[in-house]
C-alpha cells in the first residue's frame, strides 16, 4: 500500500511539473514569444502590421481595440498587440490583464495629408513648430498623460481667427487618450492638436469618426482634410498620404491575461 502510494504521489509530481512547464512555455514575456499564438488586433494598425509578421501566428482583426481586449478576456486570443498608451488605460479598467512593455522598437505618430496638398503639409509642420516651441504640445499632452492629467486643457485663444474655412479630420475614436468619445464629443490629444493648429493657421476644425481601416483612403480621396488618429508613419503608408514632421514617439506592447 504504501509503495502504491508512493508511485501516486510520484506519477502526480510529474503531471504537476509538466503542467507548469506547458504554462511556462506558453507564457507571453517577449516577441518571440508570439510565435504560433492567436493574435488579437485593431485592423489596420501597427500592431496589426506586426502581428502579421509573426511566424505560424493567428491574427484575429477586429474594427475596435476594445473589441479585441473582450476577446482575449473571453479567451478567444492569446494576446493583443496594441500602442501602449491605449493599453494602459484598458489595464486601469481590467484588473486581470497586464501589459508586456518594451517589446518592439518606438514609432512616430505624425499627421496624414493629400500628397496633392504639400502647401497644406508645410502649413502644419510650421504650424506644429511653433505649437511645440510655445510648449503647447507638451501641455496638450500632460493633460491626458502622467500625474497633471486634467490640470491643462486646451482652450482656443480668444482672438483665434477662423475665417479661412473648414478643415476636416478624420480619426477613429476608439483610442484614448488620443481620441475618444466623452459624451457625444470626440476628444483626446490629437484632437486638441488639431484645434491648436487650426487655431493658429485660421481654420475651424471639423472632426469625422470613422474606421481606423479608411482614414487614409478618406484623405487621399479628398473626403477629408488630413488624418489624426495616433498613426504610425509607415513606408506603406507614405505611398498613398504624406506626413507632417512626427508630433510625439510611442511604442507597441502585448497585452495578456495574468
Amino acid at each position: 500500500m504504501k509503495r502504491k502510494f508512493m508511485a501516486l504521489a510520484l506519477a502526480a509530481a510529474m503531471t504537476v511539473s509538466m503542467t507548469s512547464a506547458v504554462f511556462a512555455a506558453d507564457k507571453i514575456e517577449s516577441a518571440d514569444d508570439l510565435e504560433g499564438k492567436k493574435i488579437g488586433v485593431q485592423l489596420g494598425t501597427t500592431g496589426d502590421t506586426l502581428a502579421t509578421d509573426v511566424k505560424d501566428a493567428t491574427v484575429e482583426r477586429y474594427n475596435k481595440g476594445n473589441d479585441a481586449v473582450l476577446a482575449l478576456k473571453q479567451g478567444k486570443v492569446d494576446c493583443v498587440v496594441i500602442d501602449s498608451e491605449p493599453a494602459k488605460k484598458f489595464v486601469e479598467k481590467n484588473d486581470d490583464l497586464e501589459i508586456i512593455e518594451n517589446v518592439f522598437d518606438k514609432e512616430e505618430y505624425a499627421i496624414c495629408l493629400s500628397k496633392d496638398n504639400a502647401d497644406l503639409t508645410k502649413e502644419f509642420n510650421d504650424a506644429l513648430k511653433g505649437l511645440g516651441d510655445e510648449g503647447t504640445l507638451d501641455s496638450i499632452r500632460d493633460n491626458y498623460i502622467g500625474d497633471d492629467a486634467g490640470k491643462t486643457p486646451y482652450e482656443t485663444p480668444k482672438d483665434a481667427d477662423h475665417s479661412k474655412g473648414t478643415l476636416t479630420m478624420a480619426t477613429n475614436a476608439t483610442f484614448q487618450p488620443y481620441e475618444y468619445y466623452d459624451g457625444d464629443n470626440i476628444v483626446g490629444i490629437d484632437v486638441d492638436i488639431a484645434q491648436a493648429i487650426c487655431d493658429k493657421l485660421g481654420y475651424e476644425l471639423k472632426v469625422e469618426d470613422m474606421e481606423f481601416d479608411a482614414i487614409v483612403n478618406a484623405v487621399k480621396s479628398g473626403k477629408a482634410d488630413f488624418g489624426a488618429a495616433g498613426m504610425t508613419v509607415t513606408e506603406d503608408r507614405k505611398k498613398s498620404v504624406d506626413f507632417t514632421d512626427p508630433y510625439t514617439t510611442a511604442e507597441q506592447v502585448i497585452i495578456v491575461q495574468k
